[in-house]
């Protein structure tokens, strides 16, 4: 499903992000990818996501070869990927149910489709009745409920998850975190960064810790050990 074969990503200031990372990941894995601030977590994704392009090595996500994708083809790229962040990056002026069918809107999506996936998505994340509140109207757990939404809505293989509790409640944090375990047993690959020590060991799935742009760890049913 994602293959990262000797990585490597240097900045135009000569800061070297990733040095020759090998990462292998499975269809319908959950992983856990921990380290410190500035370790590469970020980079990895933004590579992952097109956002930056590899300055070596091959990436291939679903039997797609990266090298061979095209800007106009990027969009498309990122339709398989959902992606989940800390700020939750909802639209303010729009209700619940809108900001969740804009991501079907820009891939071009009918009315029919959204009228049907936006319901069906929303009573997945445990929002439905809550269509027509506005974010300021929302707990931040239910945010972030929103903004999984929008993510899963285009039916994505791969679901990112940037921190997703990072601005979270223990309380709350915990039901995103069985929200994306949910999402993960029907068959969508969960890719979750965390600085949350007890949600890592808790959940006793792989981890990869990286460290310098290395990844100096990789065990199945991991723990956080920085």
């Amino acid at each position: 499903m994602i293959l990262f074969d000797r990585v490597t990503k240097m900045y135009p200031n000569k800061q070297i992000a990733l040095s020759g990372l090998n990462l292998h990941i499975q269809p319908k894995e959950f992983v856990t990818i921990v380290g410190a601030s500035g370790a590469g977590k970020s980079t990895l994704i933004k590579l992952l996501t097109r956002e930056e392009v590899q300055s070596s090595g091959k990436i291939i996500v679903g039997g797609l070869d990266y090298d061979t994708i095209v800007y106009k083809n990027v969009p498309h790229l990122r339709r398989r990927i959902g992606v989940v962040f800390q700020d939750f990056k909802l639209l303010p002026s729009r209700n619940v149910y809108e900001n969740v069918a804009f991501a079907l809107e820009v891939a071009g999506a009918s009315n029919r489709e959204i009228k049907r996936s936006v319901p069906r998505v929303l009573q997945l994340v445990g929002l439905s009745g809550k269509e027509k509140n506005f974010p300021r109207e929302l707990s931040g757990g239910e945010r972030q409920r929103v903004a999984i939404a929008r993510a899963l809505v285009r039916q994505p293989k791969i679901l990112v998850a940037d921190e997703p509790t990072g601005n979270l409640d223990p309380g709350n944090a915990w039901e995103i975190i069985e929200l994306l375990l949910k999402i993960n047993r029907f068959g969508t690959t969960v890719l979750l960064t965390t600085h949350n020590k007890e949600i890592v060991n808790a959940l006793k799935r792989r981890v990869i810790t990286i460290q310098r742009g290395r990844i100096i760890k990789d065990e199945e049913q991991g723990k956080y050990a920085l």
